[in-house]
């Protein structure tokens, strides 16, 4: 049992099917006044075949903007445009971000993919800072820059802790959080050329596949699932519809919200009684639990992330006045399933 704990969007931009229509059933769809202006724009994504980015980009189009899916290719659609995330061809980027509105960038390898060699550290690093580093200087180097700017990053910048913690917190130690604190740094230059610049300091985001969810699903539902690690760590989520919606949100100008959110639930809660929810969504038993030295041999140093204690608040996001439609774990896991 191995879950992705909150350390980032993890979205890949990767040769994929092209976006399917937009069903207003699907996760992702606006939940509120969520939309990105009143009137049709155009907004660049990286990372638009990820769990988080197919479902903004879906949201987007359903509501008539113009989604241009940034790719590490040459492209093959006509809503495709490629980028270069090592930066060394800036024209590059710089072209497939001309005349954009926004941009959201949510691009990085993942977390909990592999285990934690040197090797996949460096990749896990670079996918985030040389690729934000990347997209953030085009930004800055553009005639007609877009006016805003969400870039991925995530709530491992805070490290571990049982005591609730939002956005005025400081950062923890260890590499997720020294990661964390390099991420954001990168987005600077977009920032210094007068782009409202947000970053979205994301959690567990609570979907029927795809991302840590989309792990766990399985498991309980072959009755396997039950608690990680002591189980009073604290796990701080979000669901799907709730995250797109945060983006949304945070899209509108009006907002005049820069800097970082948080895009996490309002009711972070323990591991145990996370696993009780389950199995009341998926009327499973939930006897199992994968003790902490088990997990160490398994994954290794990642161990450390999947049962260290995050309780994360989304303050910035609430008192801008976003409202949530699904604020707990029963709400956000009937939305994942339904």
């Amino acid at each position: 049992m191995q879950p992705t704990h909150p350390t980032g969007p993890e979205e890949r931009d990767e040769p994929g099917k092209p976006d399917e229509p937009a069903k207003r059933d699907e996760p992702g769809q606006p939940a509120g006044d969520a939309s990105a202006g009143a009137r049709p724009a155009r907004i660049a994504v990286t990372g638009s075949s990820g769990l988080i980015g197919s479902a903004l980009v879906r949201s987007l189009r359903a509501d008539g903007h113009e989604v241009v899916r940034l790719v590490r290719r040459p492209p093959r659609a006509g809503d495709e445009a490629e980028w270069d995330p090592s930066g060394r061809r800036r024209e590059v980027t710089v072209a497939a971000l001309t005349g954009c509105d926004a941009v959201v960038h949510l691009a990085a390898a993942g977390v909990g993919d592999r285990r934690w060699t040197a090797s996949y550290k460096r990749e896990i690093r670079d996918s985030r800072v040389v690729g934000t580093a990347a997209v953030a200087e085009a930004i800055a180097s553009l005639d007609v820059p877009p006016r805003t700017f969400l870039c991925g990053s995530a709530i491992g910048y805070y490290g571990y802790s049982d005591r609730p913690v939002d956005e005025d917190a400081g950062p923890g130690t260890g590499f997720l959080p020294e990661l964390a604190q390099e991420w954001e740094a990168a987005a600077a230059p977009a920032e210094g050329a007068g782009v409202r610049t947000v970053l979205l300091r994301t959690g567990l985001v609570v979907a029927r596949s795809g991302g840590a969810w989309g792990r766990l699903f399985p498991i309980f539902r072959a009755g396997l699932g039950g608690r990680l690690g002591s189980g009073r760590q604290y796990w701080s989520f979000i669901s799907l519809d709730d995250h797109v919606a945060a983006q949304r949100f945070l899209l509108r100008e009006e907002t005049g919200l820069s800097g970082p959110v948080n895009l996490t639930g309002p009711e972070p809660l323990p591991n145990r009684e996370i696993t009780r929810a389950m199995g009341r969504a998926l009327h499973r038993p939930t006897v199992f639990f994968v003790p902490t030295p088990l997990l160490r041999v398994v994954v290794g140093e990642f161990a450390q992330d999947v049962v260290g204690s995050q309780r994360v608040l989304p303050s910035r996001l609430l008192a801008a006045g976003f409202t949530f439609s699904h604020p707990g774990i029963d709400a956000a896991l009937r939305a994942a399933l339904a």
